[in-house]
């Protein structure tokens, strides 16, 4: 199983921005946490962070067949960014959405992620350690998604196998 671990803009500066609401936690740290979860239980991840939303989109496009789902915190573009929700829809991968921070306990304007409705899930308020509840969670999803594809194939074969031949 591979993920794509997405960070939006100014998660790079983790550690020294505003510690009281994000912690000191840098990204870095953060990532290397994930990755011994990930590792002990055989999932790939391929970290990447852009200040940039035109980044950000083409980095998600470029998720379509080559990962089996996304965590992503998309940061400030939560609140902004249709764009970022147009290519989550668009690659219709299984994604959870991450924040460090309660966005509903924060200024008004970051009580709306209009990047939520393209998102499998969001979890939001339990610090750094909400990227392990979000990997998780995806990790779940996608292992119901292949249990339900291997049991629809199963099935067809049987109804295959099951069809007389045209020389019975």
């Amino acid at each position: 199983m591979k993920i794509a671990v997405i960070q939006g803009p100014n998660l790079n500066m983790l550690g020294m921005r505003e510690r009281h609401i994000y912690g000191p936690m840098t990204l870095d740290q953060i990532h290397a946490q994930l990755e011994a979860s990930a590792s002990q239980n055989g999932i790939e991840l391929e970290f990447f962070q852009s200040n940039l939303e035109g980044e950000i989109i083409d980095r998600i496009q470029e998720c379509m067949g080559t990962v089996n789902g996304i965590l992503i915190n998309p940061a400030a573009y939560t609140h902004t960014s249709i764009a970022i929700a147009d290519a989550l829809k668009a690659v219709a991968l299984p994604t959870v959405e991450v924040h460090i921070s309660n966005i509903y306990h924060r200024e008004e304007f970051r009580q709306k992620s209009i990047t939520a409705s393209a998102s499998t899930g969001v979890i939001t308020g339990f610090g750094p350690f909400g990227y392990h509840l979000g990997l998780i969670a995806l990790t779940q999803i996608i292992s119901e998604i292949h249990g339900a594809q291997a049991a629809a194939n199963a099935q067809t074969s049987e109804e295959v196998s099951a069809e007389p031949t045209a020389q019975e």
